[in-house]
């Protein structure tokens, strides 16, 4: 071998493995560099996408706090607008304040929610209501809802409730007053709960594609009640929302409510009833001599039948109950004892859903009420005779903005002693803001 062919098998041996050395260099870099964005409109391979695994893995170190979420509404009144027959002293205690003599603008509600999952099986709910009234206060903060949801499966279609919340009895009383459309609930059936709540625990299953259907009849603006499942059982302490047990004695209630199309357009029909014994104590007076006929726990039991034909455009909603309760008599051998008397009543409700006419949507409203019976948690159970009409629209200009008007036609028993029989008309306003 010549010097110049050894020299030449070097140089060759030296080229191949700095080409070798470069090729693997270029790759590693390759390797290690991460790739670029995609450009718009063009599919990012599924190599490039971040396991499943690990978004799983994020989701289960999110800190529970950072599930909270806030939201609530206001209402604001006015109720002396001119009427054709007015009578300030026409009242209604249990359902607006603001009516009667000396009164003028009113916060109705002031609601603030706190909800959200603190655990895949636990979710909360607290709601305070900033507007309430005890006494000749107004505007107090008082605790309307403080419990807790506990799902027994994955699937989330078996729960418990646990604290203070809606005890299932109705529709209306179920019915959030933020999508409500007469101003106030019916005699009929929210005599049967003061602020339709109390303690206790319920039980509710639904299936999931039905919590879904109930979930839509609210967010759609139909005036859904919410979801308290296809079958609601629960026990309470009944002695209604934010007041101590009296008697170790609960109540027990039930409720069955399915909602589903028939045609195009969504039905929902529901069965309820609630037993107890409810106990309160007579307060006479100098000229009137109340006192209790057979000892301070009463019987106090309702049955109820529901229907709602959800407005798409036109819609009905009606509700009967009938029952017992602590109530005043209505013959005069019997009008100052207080005892577990019959009752009966209901409502009915006819409306029509106008969907971007005017804002988001505006509908009309009649709704005839007719009640006979007491009210328990007022003072001695005044017995009640109850027939009222109101003609109103709410108008929702955006979502969070409505507007409702209403014209009240009332016969009704006042609230306040001596209890006696007031007919008159009121024109109402309210404006209610969602946030």
């Amino acid at each position: 071998m010549t010097l110049a062919s050894s020299h030449r098998s070097v140089l060759q041996a030296l080229l191949a493995g700095t080409a070798l050395f470069f090729s693997s260099s270029t790759l590693a870099q390759a390797q290690e560099t991460p790739p670029e964005s995609a450009p718009q409109g063009e599919v990012v391979p599924p190599a490039a996408l971040p396991p499943p695994a690990e978004e799983k893995e994020k989701e289960k170190s999110k800190p529970w706090y950072e599930s909270i979420r806030l939201r609530g509404y206001t209402q604001v009144r006015y109720n002396r607008l001119p009427s054709f027959r007015v009578n300030d002293s026409l009242i209604n205690d249990q359902g607006d304040r603001f009516l009667g003599k000396d009164t003028g603008f009113g916060i109705r509600r002031a609601r603030l929610v706190i909800f959200g999952d603190v655990h895949p099986h636990v979710s909360i709910y607290l709601q305070p209501d900033f507007a309430s009234v005890i006494g000749d206060q107004y505007n107090v903060a008082v605790m309307r809802d403080w419990y807790a949801d506990i799902f027994v499966d994955a699937k989330k279609e078996f729960r418990f409730r646990v604290g203070q919340s809606k005890v299932p009895f109705g529709f209306e009383n179920l019915q959030s007053s933020q999508n409500r459309l007469a101003l106030d609930r019916n005699d009929a059936i929210n005599s049967a709960l003061k602020d339709e709540r109390d303690v206790g625990v319920f039980f509710y299953w639904a299936p999931s594609h039905i919590r879904e259907r109930f979930k839509y009849l609210v967010d759609s603006g139909l005036k859904g009640s919410g979801d308290y499942g296809v079958v609601g059982l629960g026990v309470y302490n009944g002695q209604t929302a934010n007041r101590a047990e009296r008697n170790n004695s609960p109540h027990a209630v039930a409720r069955v409510s399915y909602p589903f199309l028939f045609g195009s357009q969504y039905v929902e029909l529901g069965t309820g009833a609630y037993y107890g014994r409810f106990n309160l104590s007579a307060a006479p007076r100098d000229d009137a001599a109340y006192a209790l006929a057979r000892g301070p726990n009463m019987v106090d039991a309702r049955a109820i039948v529901s229907l709602m034909i959800y407005p798409q455009p036109l819609g009905f909603q009606a509700e009967y109950n009938i029952g017992r309760g602590p109530s005043l008599g209505s013959f005069p051998d019997e009008a100052l004892l207080i005892d577990s008397r019959n009752l009966h009543g209901g409502y009915a409700q006819l409306m029509y859903k106008l969907d971007g006419v005017v804002g988001v949507s505006l509908i009309p409203y009649v709704r005839g009420t007719l009640y006979k019976g007491g009210k328990k948690f007022e003072t001695n159970a005044p017995l009640y005779d109850v027939r009222e009409l109101e003609l109103g629209a709410e108008w929702q200009i955006w979502k969070a903005l409505e507007l409702t008007a209403a014209y009240v036609i009332a016969d009704r028993t006042s609230s306040r002693y001596p209890y006696e029989q007031e007919q008159g008309h009121v024109t109402r306003l309210q404006l209610q803001f969602n946030y």
